[in-house]
């Protein structure tokens, strides 16, 4: 099983396995989980979908999705799932976004796996840029995507249909340069 770079943090980035079902279940059947995602809850058989596609996508090549379970190093347990998306029509760009069980809420797990995910897209594939978006009343993770260095760009208005409405999108972007002078790293 493959693990990704880690900061010396609680979290760590990993691929999904087929056992992970019941634990992405906790994220993505959530209704607290969801509740600013771009769908809603989903059963247990479409996240069984979800992982079996996360494990296909990993062996794709080139790779263009970075499907992963957060796990907290200490115990092994799977809190969250990030997600990469590298763009194939634009070199070196990608999208990311992240969702954590409720139960993690509060701890600063946001962050760390923003920073991992970050770490993957400008330390280990050499990206130039990452984008991600959030639903307006996404406080948190507004705040989340403010402190690992990325800035406000902008709004996607009718941007997602869920529940039954159109709903806009908050975008936000960092650049390798921007992460790297964070990081305290001399710029190539």
């Amino acid at each position: 099983m493959e693990r990704f770079p880690s900061s010396g943090g609680r979290l760590v980035l990993r691929e999904l396995e087929d056992d992970d079902v019941s634990a992405v279940h906790g994220v993505y059947g959530s209704e607290a989980a969801t509740e600013h995602l771009s769908f809603p809850p989903r059963s247990l058989d479409e996240v069984r979908g979800i992982v079996e596609r996360s494990i296909v996508s990993a062996r794709a090549v080139p790779r263009e999705e970075y499907a992963l379970g957060v796990v907290e190093q200490a115990t092994g347990v799977l809190v969250g799932f990030g997600r990469l998306a590298v763009d194939p029509h634009q070199q070196r760009a990608a999208t990311v976004g992240f969702a954590l069980r409720p139960e993690s809420w509060g701890a600063g797990y946001g962050r760390e796996t923003v920073g991992l995910l970050l770490a993957l897209a400008f330390g280990e594939l050499g990206l130039h840029r990452v984008w991600a978006a959030r639903a307006p009343l996404n406080t948190a993770s507004a705040r989340t995507l403010l402190a690992a260095g990325f800035v406000e760009e902008g709004r996607i208005r009718g941007h997602v249909h869920v529940r039954g409405a159109w709903r806009d999108s908050i975008t936000y972007g960092i650049l390798r340069e921007e992460w790297e002078a964070l990081r305290g790293i001399t710029p190539r």
